[in-house]
């Protein structure tokens, strides 16, 4: 057993430690770059649609955050988690070095960034000389307040996980024994290592998990809750180096290597420049985190807690979304169903996927069977109700129709009660603050669901109304045309985050200047004059 605090006395020394940990003054949120971060994956295999995923869902609130503040600078993180005896065994059953084997496979998740449209400012490796340096830097530290304590620890150990269990987090068979959260195959080990005082942390951590909303989906809070209401373990932070030689080395104890976790966890400081000169406004803390829900408990408990222990503000916001699935299967090279992400992209264009990703994968909840049909049914979708509507539009035969035209503007269709076009004018107006709404709550597929509402109301009533036809007055053809080219370019902003390229071809399109793109712009009428061009988006 490792030496414990005892109630009493670990909530004592908790506070005295708090006071000694206090920090200085931080960046005030008008200066604060926004900072989101994807999660750092792990190159042991090629990457798959569920890296994807996470880069997309990141990536959409990255480009959101730019266009409701286009003044503030947003600083997106995304990268590779390149130490672990996971790797070492990959790259040895290769034959090859480990770090010739990450940087073959880390090049694989910074192309998939780039052909997915990903607007990470960083992509950060932890086999870089910046990141090593914060690793060592943040250890010291915490060895400097008495934070570490060396003992001997047993336990399930999956190689798979990178992390111990318990007796109680394991399932036994006659075949075999596995971790009961992942299914992970677990071998047993013994071994003199380094604990970190997790358990000093258990009831700061808990303070702020009771009085803050940080966790979405919410369920995923109450869980880290009930967890931090349960004695919290100290946490063993570092391998025999005998056993993992790949990773960073424990200052001062070359027969040690930190454990991947915590190694990993520190790239959320690395990549911003920790540790930081006084003055240098450093974008820290995190305003969002996106991570898969299986890694959850390392986000919300092991990370704050040191952070807590390095004086820093914790994460404002940690979005924990759930997992792709093929035929409700967990995706596996061993059961041949992973989905191949650059596949998607090669047949059906980046914003395709990535709009069947946010349509269909947006809420987080539960998790999505990934269908190849269910991704054509999207792509006719967004084909027929943007790509078809805005050829619709911009058909000859309503050019000629609107010619005999009075003239007029939204305002005046907005005034005039008794055009059927006159409610659009509203619904226009009000959409970019029904998104700000969803995205706030992280429910990202409501988000483009408003956007497809909208879209298949204005394509409806163009159908209803017959711009085209010449029985319908050329006043009313008027009406209908500028309130539908009104939908595309309101539509075209609020589509920005999700499908960026077809969104920029629309808006290009449409004649609307670069600088005429922001959220803001969304919510405000447009004097159309002039022509506007049909091109096909899809």
């Amino acid at each position: 057993m490792f030496p414990r605090f005892q109630f009493t006395a670990r909530r004592v020394w908790l506070q005295r430690l708090q006071t000694r940990l206090a920090s200085g003054k931080t960046v005030s949120e008008v200066e604060k770059p926004y900072y989101i971060t994807s999660p750092i994956f792990y190159p042991n295999a090629a990457p798959h649609i569920g890296h994807l995923y996470s880069l997309v869902i990141a990536d959409i609130y990255t480009r959101y955050q730019r266009l409701v503040n286009p003044e503030r600078p947003v600083h997106f993180l995304a990268g590779t988690d390149e130490h672990g005896l996971k790797i070492q065994r990959a790259a040895q059953a290769k034959g090859m070095e480990p770090k010739e084997f990450c940087d073959q496979l880390s090049s694989r998740f910074r192309i998939l960034a780039e052909r997915a449209q990903i607007s990470n400012t960083c992509f950060m490796r932890t086999t870089n000389k910046a990141h090593y340096e914060t690793v060592q830097h943040v250890w010291r530290k915490l060895a400097e307040k008495g934070l570490f304590y060396k003992g001997n620890y047993s336990g399930w150990y999956s190689v798979t996980d990178e992390c111990f269990y318990t007796d109680a987090q394991v399932t036994k068979s006659s075949s075999a024994t596995v971790a009961s959260e992942t299914g992970s195959p677990v071998e047993w080990q013994e071994e003199t290592n380094y604990m970190f005082r997790l358990s000093a942390f258990q009831f700061a951590l808990l303070d702020h998990y009771t009085s803050t909303d940080v966790i979405f989906p919410v369920h995923h809070q109450s869980h880290i809750i009930d967890t931090l209401r349960q004695p919290l373990e100290d946490l063993s932070v570092s391998r025999p180096r005998s056993r993992l030689s790949w990773g960073v080395p424990v200052p001062a104890d070359p027969d040690q290597t930190v454990y991947v976790w915590i190694d990993a966890l520190l790239v959320y400081l690395s990549g911003i420049g920790y540790p930081w000169k006084t003055s240098q406004p450093t974008g820290w803390p995190v305003d969002l985190q996106v991570i898969g829900k299986d890694i959850l408990r390392f986000h919300a408990i092991y990370f704050p807690a040191m952070l807590l222990a390095l004086g820093l503000p914790l994460p404002k916001r940690l979005l924990a979304h759930a997992h792709w699935t093929v035929e409700q299967k967990k995706m596996s090279k061993s059961l041949g169903n992973v989905a191949d992400p650059f596949e998607s992209i090669d047949k059906y264009g980046v914003d395709v996927v990535r709009y069947y990703l946010a349509r269909v994968g947006g809420r987080f909840r539960d998790d999505v069977d990934w269908s190849q049909g269910q991704l054509d049914k999207y792509f006719k979708e967004i084909q027929s109700l943007l790509g078809n509507f805005l050829l619709r539009v911009t058909s000859d035969r309503i050019k000629s129709a609107i010619k005999g035209a009075s003239s007029m503007t939204l305002e005046d269709i907005a005034r005039d009660k008794s055009s059927p076009n006159a409610p659009f004018v509203e619904s226009q107006r009000a959409l970019a603050d029904k998104l700000t709404t969803c995205l706030d709550q992280m429910e990202v597929s409501d988000a483009v669901e408003h956007v497809v509402e909208l879209l298949r109301v204005a394509n409806k009533a163009v159908t209803d109304i017959a711009p085209w036809k010449p029985s319908t007055a050329p006043d009313v053809a008027y009406a209908s045309y500028l309130t539908s080219l009104e939908t595309l370019r309101v539509a075209g902003i609020c589509l920005q985050p999700f499908i960026p390229n077809v969104a920029a071809q629309l808006l290009d399109a449409l004649g609307i200047p670069p600088q005429e793109r922001t959220w803001g712009h969304a919510r405000e009428m447009r004097t159309w004059d002039g022509s506007v061009k049909g091109i096909k988006l899809f």
